[in-house]
Protein backbone atom coordinates (compact mmCIF):
# COMPACT_ATOMS: atom_id res chain seq x y z
CA UNK A 1 0.00 0.00 0.00
CA UNK A 2 1.57 2.99 -0.96
CA UNK A 3 1.61 7.00 1.25
CA UNK A 4 -1.68 7.87 -1.15
CA UNK A 5 -3.50 4.44 -0.26
CA UNK A 6 -2.69 4.68 2.89
CA UNK A 7 -4.62 8.21 3.41
CA UNK A 8 -7.51 7.26 1.16
CA UNK A 9 -7.86 4.10 3.34
CA UNK A 10 -7.53 6.19 6.47
CA UNK A 11 -10.36 8.90 5.00
CA UNK A 12 -12.69 6.23 4.43
CA UNK A 13 -11.83 4.81 8.15
CA UNK A 14 -12.68 8.07 9.65
CA UNK A 15 -15.72 8.84 7.40
CA UNK A 16 -16.93 5.37 9.47
CA UNK A 17 -16.63 7.13 13.11
CA UNK A 18 -17.82 10.55 11.67
CA UNK A 19 -20.53 9.96 9.86
CA UNK A 20 -21.84 12.53 7.60
CA UNK A 21 -18.92 14.92 7.90
CA UNK A 22 -17.02 14.10 4.83
CA UNK A 23 -15.76 17.52 3.80
CA UNK A 24 -14.90 17.62 7.24
CA UNK A 25 -12.53 14.51 7.49
CA UNK A 26 -11.17 15.86 3.79
CA UNK A 27 -10.15 19.06 4.72
CA UNK A 28 -8.74 17.67 7.72
CA UNK A 29 -6.43 15.43 6.10
CA UNK A 30 -6.04 18.16 2.99
CA UNK A 31 -4.42 20.53 6.47
CA UNK A 32 -2.13 17.44 7.49
CA UNK A 33 -0.81 16.94 4.06
CA UNK A 34 -0.36 20.53 3.84
CA UNK A 35 1.46 20.78 7.06
CA UNK A 36 -1.02 23.29 8.61
CA UNK A 37 -3.48 24.04 10.95
CA UNK A 38 -7.16 24.28 10.85
CA UNK A 39 -9.43 25.79 12.70
CA UNK A 40 -13.22 24.05 13.31
CA UNK A 41 -16.14 26.40 14.10
CA UNK A 42 -19.55 25.02 14.80
CA UNK A 43 -22.21 24.12 17.34
CA UNK A 44 -21.43 21.74 19.94
CA UNK A 45 -21.90 18.07 19.48
CA UNK A 46 -21.41 18.04 16.04
CA UNK A 47 -18.33 15.84 16.11
CA UNK A 48 -15.72 17.94 15.98
CA UNK A 49 -13.62 17.00 18.92
CA UNK A 50 -14.53 13.35 17.95
CA UNK A 51 -13.15 13.81 14.23
CA UNK A 52 -9.47 15.41 15.72
CA UNK A 53 -9.02 12.03 17.89
CA UNK A 54 -10.03 9.72 15.45
CA UNK A 55 -7.29 11.26 12.80
CA UNK A 56 -4.91 11.17 16.17
CA UNK A 57 -5.72 7.62 16.36
CA UNK A 58 -4.33 7.00 13.25
CA UNK A 59 -1.47 8.93 13.38
CA UNK A 60 2.15 7.69 15.16
CA UNK A 61 2.89 10.38 17.82
CA UNK A 62 1.56 12.30 20.59
CA UNK A 63 -1.52 13.49 20.98
CA UNK A 64 -2.53 16.14 23.57
CA UNK A 65 -5.67 18.40 24.28
CA UNK A 66 -5.31 21.41 25.88
CA UNK A 67 -9.07 23.16 27.20
CA UNK A 68 -9.02 26.89 26.61
CA UNK A 69 -10.41 28.58 30.32
CA UNK A 70 -10.38 32.38 31.10
CA UNK A 71 -7.74 31.28 33.75
CA UNK A 72 -5.58 29.43 31.60
CA UNK A 73 -1.61 31.12 31.38
CA UNK A 74 1.03 30.96 28.15
CA UNK A 75 3.35 28.41 30.69
CA UNK A 76 -0.10 26.14 30.99
CA UNK A 77 0.64 25.58 27.23
CA UNK A 78 4.54 26.16 26.52
CA UNK A 79 6.06 24.94 30.05
CA UNK A 80 8.11 26.52 31.75
CA UNK A 81 11.37 26.02 33.91
CA UNK A 82 11.53 24.66 37.44
CA UNK A 83 13.71 24.76 40.04
CA UNK A 84 15.13 21.31 41.30
CA UNK A 85 16.93 20.62 44.04
CA UNK A 86 19.68 18.08 43.63
CA UNK A 87 21.23 16.99 46.56
CA UNK A 88 24.76 15.13 44.93
CA UNK A 89 25.23 18.27 43.30
CA UNK A 90 26.67 21.59 44.70
CA UNK A 91 24.53 23.67 43.01
CA UNK A 92 20.64 23.71 42.13
CA UNK A 93 19.43 24.14 38.71
CA UNK A 94 16.17 24.85 36.84
CA UNK A 95 14.87 22.74 34.42
CA UNK A 96 12.43 23.11 31.72
CA UNK A 97 9.42 21.11 32.03
CA UNK A 98 7.29 20.82 28.35
CA UNK A 99 3.66 21.56 28.55
CA UNK A 100 1.21 19.97 26.30
CA UNK A 101 2.04 22.14 23.15
CA UNK A 102 5.00 19.66 22.88
CA UNK A 103 3.29 17.53 20.73
CA UNK A 104 2.02 16.31 17.30
CA UNK A 105 -1.88 16.18 17.21
CA UNK A 106 -2.57 19.34 19.33
CA UNK A 107 -6.75 19.71 20.27
CA UNK A 108 -7.09 23.57 21.32
CA UNK A 109 -10.58 22.96 22.34
CA UNK A 110 -12.19 26.38 22.36
CA UNK A 111 -9.57 28.16 21.74
CA UNK A 112 -11.85 32.14 21.89
CA UNK A 113 -12.67 31.08 25.60
CA UNK A 114 -8.53 32.36 26.56
CA UNK A 115 -7.52 35.65 27.13
CA UNK A 116 -5.31 37.17 24.29
CA UNK A 117 -1.97 36.15 25.88
CA UNK A 118 -2.86 32.57 26.04
CA UNK A 119 -4.00 32.76 22.65
CA UNK A 120 -0.57 34.55 21.17
CA UNK A 121 1.35 31.92 23.37
CA UNK A 122 -0.31 29.33 20.85
CA UNK A 123 -0.01 30.94 17.79
CA UNK A 124 3.73 31.84 18.31
CA UNK A 125 4.68 27.91 18.36
CA UNK A 126 2.07 27.57 15.01
CA UNK A 127 3.85 30.29 13.19
CA UNK A 128 7.28 29.16 14.45
CA UNK A 129 7.29 25.72 15.46
CA UNK A 130 9.27 26.47 18.45
CA UNK A 131 8.83 27.53 21.99
CA UNK A 132 10.96 29.98 24.32
CA UNK A 133 11.35 29.71 27.75
CA UNK A 134 14.17 31.56 30.19
CA UNK A 135 15.82 33.04 26.89
CA UNK A 136 16.23 29.11 25.66
CA UNK A 137 14.31 28.14 22.30
CA UNK A 138 12.64 24.46 21.90
CA UNK A 139 12.03 22.92 19.09
CA UNK A 140 8.40 21.05 18.44
CA UNK A 141 8.03 18.23 16.45
CA UNK A 142 8.56 17.37 12.79
CA UNK A 143 4.98 16.99 12.57
CA UNK A 144 2.90 19.75 14.20
CA UNK A 145 -0.78 20.15 13.85
CA UNK A 146 -2.70 22.31 15.89
CA UNK A 147 -6.59 21.35 15.27
CA UNK A 148 -8.60 24.72 17.35
CA UNK A 149 -11.79 24.71 17.84
CA UNK A 150 -14.35 27.59 18.59
CA UNK A 151 -18.42 27.84 19.07
CA UNK A 152 -20.01 30.46 17.47
CA UNK A 153 -22.64 30.67 19.18
CA UNK A 154 -22.62 31.80 23.29
CA UNK A 155 -20.06 34.18 22.98
CA UNK A 156 -19.89 35.64 26.44
CA UNK A 157 -16.98 35.87 28.23
CA UNK A 158 -14.77 34.88 25.26
CA UNK A 159 -11.93 36.42 23.16
CA UNK A 160 -12.41 36.22 19.22
CA UNK A 161 -9.66 35.68 17.51
CA UNK A 162 -7.98 38.91 15.24
CA UNK A 163 -8.22 38.66 11.94
CA UNK A 164 -4.19 38.72 11.79
CA UNK A 165 -4.31 35.59 13.76
CA UNK A 166 -7.18 33.96 12.13
CA UNK A 167 -4.96 34.18 9.04
CA UNK A 168 -2.21 31.70 10.60
CA UNK A 169 -4.71 29.12 10.36
CA UNK A 170 -4.40 27.77 7.10
CA UNK A 171 -7.97 26.53 7.12
CA UNK A 172 -11.65 27.33 8.94
CA UNK A 173 -13.58 24.38 8.07
CA UNK A 174 -17.58 25.05 9.31
CA UNK A 175 -19.06 22.35 10.68
CA UNK A 176 -22.40 21.73 10.48
CA UNK A 177 -25.53 19.68 11.55
CA UNK A 178 -25.82 16.48 9.33
CA UNK A 179 -28.96 15.00 7.71
CA UNK A 180 -31.71 13.01 8.90
CA UNK A 181 -30.71 9.81 7.43
CA UNK A 182 -26.74 10.57 8.87
CA UNK A 183 -28.04 11.56 12.21
CA UNK A 184 -29.64 8.20 12.34
CA UNK A 185 -26.73 6.45 11.48
CA UNK A 186 -24.96 8.34 14.29
CA UNK A 187 -27.48 7.28 16.81
CA UNK A 188 -27.27 3.47 15.80
CA UNK A 189 -23.21 3.78 15.82
CA UNK A 190 -22.98 5.29 19.60
CA UNK A 191 -25.70 2.85 20.53
CA UNK A 192 -23.40 0.15 19.62
CA UNK A 193 -20.76 2.02 21.07
CA UNK A 194 -22.22 2.30 24.29
CA UNK A 195 -23.56 -1.78 24.39
CA UNK A 196 -19.77 -2.65 23.94
CA UNK A 197 -18.72 -0.70 26.34
CA UNK A 198 -21.37 -1.66 28.59
CA UNK A 199 -21.02 -5.96 28.05
CA UNK A 200 -17.13 -5.40 28.55
CA UNK A 201 -18.06 -4.11 32.02
CA UNK A 202 -19.98 -6.48 32.59
CA UNK A 203 -17.50 -9.23 32.08
CA UNK A 204 -14.92 -7.15 33.65
CA UNK A 205 -12.45 -7.05 30.92
CA UNK A 206 -11.25 -3.73 28.85
CA UNK A 207 -13.39 -2.79 25.54
CA UNK A 208 -11.58 -4.52 22.53
CA UNK A 209 -9.92 -2.34 19.99
CA UNK A 210 -9.48 -3.23 16.85
CA UNK A 211 -5.71 -1.75 15.19
CA UNK A 212 -6.07 0.90 13.45
CA UNK A 213 -4.43 1.76 10.17
CA UNK A 214 -1.22 3.71 11.66
CA UNK A 215 0.18 6.11 9.21
CA UNK A 216 3.54 6.67 11.01
CA UNK A 217 5.60 10.06 10.52
CA UNK A 218 8.16 9.07 8.04
CA UNK A 219 5.26 8.59 5.86
CA UNK A 220 3.40 11.98 6.36
CA UNK A 221 7.11 13.19 5.60
CA UNK A 222 7.03 11.34 2.59
CA UNK A 223 3.69 12.66 1.54
CA UNK A 224 4.91 15.96 1.98
CA UNK A 225 7.95 15.49 -0.72
CA UNK A 226 5.58 13.87 -3.12
CA UNK A 227 2.71 17.00 -2.88
CA UNK A 228 5.82 19.29 -3.35
CA UNK A 229 6.42 17.86 -6.72
CA UNK A 230 3.00 18.00 -7.96
CA UNK A 231 2.65 20.45 -11.08
CA UNK A 232 0.79 24.17 -10.55
CA UNK A 233 1.09 25.27 -14.60
CA UNK A 234 1.48 28.99 -15.32
CA UNK A 235 -2.27 29.08 -15.78
CA UNK A 236 -3.53 28.08 -12.56
CA UNK A 237 -0.85 29.67 -10.92
CA UNK A 238 -2.45 32.89 -12.44
CA UNK A 239 -6.05 32.00 -11.61
CA UNK A 240 -4.54 31.78 -8.10
CA UNK A 241 -3.59 34.85 -8.25
CA UNK A 242 -6.39 36.64 -9.88
CA UNK A 243 -8.63 35.45 -7.13
CA UNK A 244 -6.76 36.55 -4.00
CA UNK A 245 -6.21 39.95 -6.37
CA UNK A 246 -9.84 40.58 -6.79
CA UNK A 247 -10.73 40.51 -2.88
CA UNK A 248 -8.25 43.52 -2.96
CA UNK A 249 -9.76 45.21 -5.88
CA UNK A 250 -13.59 44.02 -5.34
CA UNK A 251 -14.82 47.23 -7.50
CA UNK A 252 -13.83 44.85 -10.37
CA UNK A 253 -15.78 42.16 -9.69
CA UNK A 254 -19.55 43.86 -9.19
CA UNK A 255 -20.39 46.34 -6.87
CA UNK A 256 -22.52 44.29 -4.52
CA UNK A 257 -18.68 42.59 -3.94
CA UNK A 258 -16.92 46.26 -3.30
CA UNK A 259 -19.23 46.77 -0.85
CA UNK A 260 -19.45 43.70 1.23
CA UNK A 261 -15.61 43.59 1.13
CA UNK A 262 -13.47 45.61 4.03
CA UNK A 263 -10.11 43.96 3.64
CA UNK A 264 -9.02 41.90 1.44
CA UNK A 265 -6.78 38.55 1.02
CA UNK A 266 -3.26 38.50 2.31
CA UNK A 267 -0.14 36.72 0.63
CA UNK A 268 -0.66 34.08 2.84
CA UNK A 269 -4.19 33.44 1.18
CA UNK A 270 -2.14 32.80 -2.20
CA UNK A 271 0.21 30.00 -0.72
CA UNK A 272 -2.67 28.44 1.24
CA UNK A 273 -4.32 27.66 -2.08
CA UNK A 274 -1.31 26.66 -3.86
CA UNK A 275 -0.65 23.99 -0.86
CA UNK A 276 -4.10 22.77 -0.86
CA UNK A 277 -4.72 22.57 -4.76
CA UNK A 278 -1.54 20.49 -4.72
CA UNK A 279 -2.83 18.12 -1.87
CA UNK A 280 -5.99 17.89 -3.20
CA UNK A 281 -4.56 17.06 -6.73
CA UNK A 282 -2.01 14.13 -5.48
CA UNK A 283 -5.42 12.91 -3.47
CA UNK A 284 -7.33 12.53 -6.60
CA UNK A 285 -4.62 10.46 -8.27
CA UNK A 286 -2.90 13.48 -10.20
CA UNK A 287 0.40 15.11 -10.58
CA UNK A 288 -1.08 18.62 -11.61
CA UNK A 289 -3.36 20.61 -10.25
CA UNK A 290 -6.97 21.87 -12.03
CA UNK A 291 -8.64 24.95 -11.57
CA UNK A 292 -11.16 22.40 -9.80
CA UNK A 293 -9.12 21.87 -7.05
CA UNK A 294 -8.59 25.47 -5.84
CA UNK A 295 -12.25 26.00 -6.72
CA UNK A 296 -13.25 23.36 -3.95
CA UNK A 297 -10.43 24.38 -1.21
CA UNK A 298 -10.85 27.87 -1.62
CA UNK A 299 -13.96 28.32 0.75
CA UNK A 300 -12.03 26.42 3.55
CA UNK A 301 -8.60 28.89 2.93
CA UNK A 302 -10.40 32.03 2.39
CA UNK A 303 -13.20 32.25 4.49
CA UNK A 304 -11.61 33.01 7.79
CA UNK A 305 -9.24 35.44 5.94
CA UNK A 306 -12.02 37.56 4.29
CA UNK A 307 -13.04 40.84 6.22
CA UNK A 308 -16.15 41.77 5.45
CA UNK A 309 -17.85 45.22 5.53
CA UNK A 310 -20.62 46.44 7.90
CA UNK A 311 -22.62 46.34 4.66
CA UNK A 312 -22.60 42.57 4.10
CA UNK A 313 -23.42 41.64 7.80
CA UNK A 314 -26.76 44.09 7.32
CA UNK A 315 -27.42 42.20 4.04
CA UNK A 316 -26.76 38.97 6.28
CA UNK A 317 -24.02 37.92 3.21
CA UNK A 318 -21.55 34.89 4.86
CA UNK A 319 -18.06 34.65 4.09
CA UNK A 320 -19.14 31.64 1.97
CA UNK A 321 -21.60 33.57 -0.50
CA UNK A 322 -18.65 36.47 -0.62
CA UNK A 323 -16.89 33.67 -2.37
CA UNK A 324 -19.32 32.03 -3.67
CA UNK A 325 -19.65 35.41 -6.18
CA UNK A 326 -15.74 35.48 -5.97
CA UNK A 327 -15.33 32.69 -8.16
CA UNK A 328 -18.54 33.36 -10.25
CA UNK A 329 -16.94 36.48 -11.51
CA UNK A 330 -12.98 35.27 -12.03
CA UNK A 331 -12.16 32.68 -15.32
CA UNK A 332 -10.18 29.98 -14.56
Amino acid sequence: MNNREKLLALEASMNKQVIGQQELVRMLIVALLCDGHVLLEGLPGLAKTRAVRELARHIEGEFRRIQFTPDLLPSDITGSEIYQQNASREEDQFRFRPGPVFGNIILADEINRASARVQSALLEAMEERHVTVAGKTWPLPGVFMVLATQNPVDQEGTWPLPEAQLDRFLMKVIVDYPSKENEQRVMQLVRAEQQAKYQAAQHENPVPETDPLLISQQDIAECWREIATVYVAPTVEQYIVNLVEMTRHPDQVSEAFAGYISLGISPRGTLALDRCGRACAWLDGRDAVLPEDIQRIAPAVLRHRLLLSYQANADNCTPDQAIAMLLSAVVA
